[in-house]
């Protein structure tokens, strides 16, 4: 098969140097301002864009980038991961065609805010390439994955040209090269600046690779100067080596060891890929490995150490894309996040998201090795606890996060009763407060012409109320995240946040059931009271609800002289244990009276006049026991929260002490009688 020219090498052809070359220079011009020179092949000399990564971020806060070009491409995967980290850096990037910024160099260059470029520099675009051995399959994956990454390259160029992908498709067919004013016409450039007299020598083989040149350029690579230099001397390529004489490898001998030694190739980098677990999660870039017969095992695990969640595909607009999804900025962060919140049923999945689907062990090496954090050589316990505590990694509040959501779930989810009824109340501290009960202040008293007006005298009878803490521990250990335990973020908050509202639930009803003092020393429920009904006539009946409702009715405010004022306190509710649910329901809903002949034209004088709650705790002290309250935001039992906060929260403690993050469930609330009045009880037959 005969090699096509003029198309984008996807690995490094770069020969080797000497130490310390590298195809890339990052050197601080003045505060802020950083030169960026890349020049020669992208990827060469195993320097790669991790390291150009790390090397910028040691530079510090920069407000500006000049980046000067003079390159005739590279490696693809090195180029695209340069290229996303040019886009997402916040500084502004100025960028200068020094020559040439063909192949990979041009998408690069296209991460610069304005790009200025001489007359005769060029700018070269065009396919991407490689070279594939192996059986059809082979061919079409590997057919398939070159149009993967020339869709990745046609991007970078319609953000920056705003040209259709269609144009683009085009002029890559062509391997289009253009001038300083064609790329401003085109829109690779913004403005064109003085001519070059002269292009560096770029020392690389795959200039030759390039058949549309324009002769013009190629004579700024011509050497200038007042004298003409002699010619160096040319180093003779090393002869091959002759063969024995009676060893003429045949062509079927030469096709099987170049299949031997394609075997083991294949066999040292899947191998490589399998020793850290990588095979599964990270397929796509093994068969990408495998698929380049110029890959070696070397370069294989320097491309699973840099390319681990890199994207190679840039979005349309100012916004570089990221494998995953992205709402604030953390790339990583809300990647994680968002696999989770899917996985854990909290959220729908976003399908752009590349961490979905993976497990609780892989996101926590994700948390680190795609922040460039190096965990090859950690053993997974290792690993999985630096996730934890690595200040660079946000993986232990991502989990809290979503376990504190969880707890949430179970605290709305709670099949409670109490908040249909009571007072939610406020209190700002945990020292004991008094309420005022209703009835308190009597009529307001006449003030005739020119009278002064007269303060009221409240007393200090009032119900007490004071506000405690609630709470429990649960960890999300390391071993939970290597077995993938979902339950530690899920079932186990929510069935804490389930414990809370049940908690507050228990208090309620317990105040509602054991009857303890008021203020004034007598019972919640007491005959004298007029709120407590007993013997026979006590049983739910339409007649002893009727007399219940009456009684609430009739209820007078608590005056020191002068006359007491009747509050007619209507009822909202009747609380019954379930036992009782259905014929409560029954005799209230109705519209006419039990025992009543059909069309007998009885209305029922109680109908719909309370809402029925049915409370399984009730049952726990009494069958037949039953109570009315008044309508809700009346004072009956009262329920307080600090600061007014009805939810329970976390609190986490994550580090060297512990094996994982220890999560505190707590919450801050108060329970207390209001008043008497806008309760009444009757025990039932």
């Amino acid at each position: 098969m005969k090699r096509k020219k003029n198309q984008m090498t996807m690995t490094p052809r770069g020969s080797k140097s000497s130490a310390g070359e590298s195809w890339y220079t990052l050197r601080a011009k003045a505060r802020g301002v950083v030169d960026l020179m890349l020049c020669g092949d992208i990827g060469a000399w195993g320097i790669t864009a991790n390291q150009f990564a790390r090397d910028l971020k040691a530079l510090g806060d920069v407000s500006q980038i000049n980046l000067h070009i003079h390159s005739p491409g590279g490696d693809v995967f090195e180029g695209m991961a340069m290229y996303n980290l040019l886009k997402a850096h916040p500084a502004r990037i100025e960028g200068f065609v020094d020559g040439l910024a063909a192949s990979m160099g041009s998408v690069i260059l296209m991460a610069c805010d304005t790009i200025s470029m001489p007359e005769n520099a060029m700018i070269m675009v065009h396919k991407p390439w490689g070279i594939q051995g192996g059986d059809a399959e082979d061919l079409r994956r590997y057919a398939d994955l070159l149009d993967k990454v020339e869709d990745s390259l046609v991007m970078a160029y319609v953000a920056k040209t705003g040209k259709t992908a269609d144009e683009i498709h085009a002029l890559l067919k062509d391997e289009t090269w253009m001038n300083g004013t064609e790329a401003v016409v085109a829109g690779f450039a913004d403005t064109v600046i003085e001519p070059i007299k002269a292009a560096a020598h770029i020392n690389s083989n795959r200039m030759q690779e390039f058949t549309n040149m324009p002769e013009a350029f190629k004579k700024l690579w011509e050497p200038r100067g007042s004298t003409t230099p002699p010619a160096p001397a040319p180093t003779p390529a090393p002869a091959p080596a002759p063969a024995p004489a009676g060893s003429v490898l045949t062509p079927d001998q030469i096709r099987a060891q170049v299949m031997l030694e394609d075997t083991e190739r294949r066999t040292a980098i899947t191998a490589a890929f399998g020793l850290g677990g990588f095979s599964v999660p990270h397929a796509e870039l093994l068969n990408t490995c495998l698929a380049d017969m110029n890959c070696g095992v070397e370069m294989a695990r320097e491309k699973l150490l840099v390319a681990l969640g890199k994207d190679t595909t840039p979005t349309g607009g100012s916004t570089p894309r990221h494998p995953g999804h992205v709402s604030n900025g953390n790339l990583v962060g809300d990647s994680v996040r968002a696999s989770l919140v899917s996985r854990t049923g909290q959220g729908e999945i976003q399908k752009d998201n590349a961490y979905n689907y993976m497990s609780l062990r892989e996101l926590a090496r994700a948390s680190l090795q795609d922040r460039g954090i190096l965990v090859a050589t950690l053993a997974p316990m290792q690993m999985v606890g630096m996730a934890f505590t690595h200040d660079t990694s946000d993986f232990g509040n991502i989990l809290v996060d979503i376990a504190a959501a969880s707890v949430l779930q179970g605290w709305e989810e709670a099949e409670e009763t109490f908040h249909l009824w009571t007072k939610t109340g406020r209190l700002s501290d945990f020292k004991t407060a008094k309420r005022v009960g209703m009835g308190e202040f009597p009529s307001l008293r006449e003030v005739r012409p020119g009278a002064e007006y007269k303060y009221i005298t409240t007393g200090d009878r009032g119900e007490t109320i004071r506000l405690a803490t609630y709470g429990e521990l649960f960890s999300i250990t390391r071993q939970a995240i290597l077995n993938d335990d979902l339950d530690q973020l899920t079932t186990i908050p929510k069935r804490m946040g389930e414990a809370a509202r049940g908690t507050i639930g228990d208090l309620v009803y317990d105040t509602l059931i054991n009857n303890e003092n008021l203020s004034d020393s007598k019972k919640l429920f007491d005959a004298s009271r007029k709120n407590l009904f007993t013997g026979a006539g006590s049983a739910l009946s339409i007649e002893s609800l009727s007399k219940a409702k009456t009684a609430m009715a009739l209820q007078k405010n608590q005056t020191e002289g002068g006359k007491a004022r009747t509050l007619n306190i209507r009822p909202g509710f009747v609380l019954v244990p379930v036992a009782l649910e259905d014929k409560a329901k029954q005799l209230i809903r109705s519209a006419s009276v039990p025992g009543a002949e059909t069309n007998a034209g009885i209305d029922n004088p109680i109908r719909n006049f309370a809402e029925v709650i049915a409370e399984p705790r009730l049952d726990d002290n009494s069958s037949t026991a039953w109570y009315l309250a008044a309508k809700k935001g009346s004072d009956t039992i009262e329920v307080a929260y600090l600061d007014g906060v009805e939810l329970p929260y976390l609190e986490q403690q994550n580090g060297f002490t512990n094996d994982g993050v220890i999560s505190k469930v707590r919450i801050d609330a108060g329970v207390a009688p209001l008043d008497s009045r806008g309760l009444n009880k009757s025990n039932g037959a």
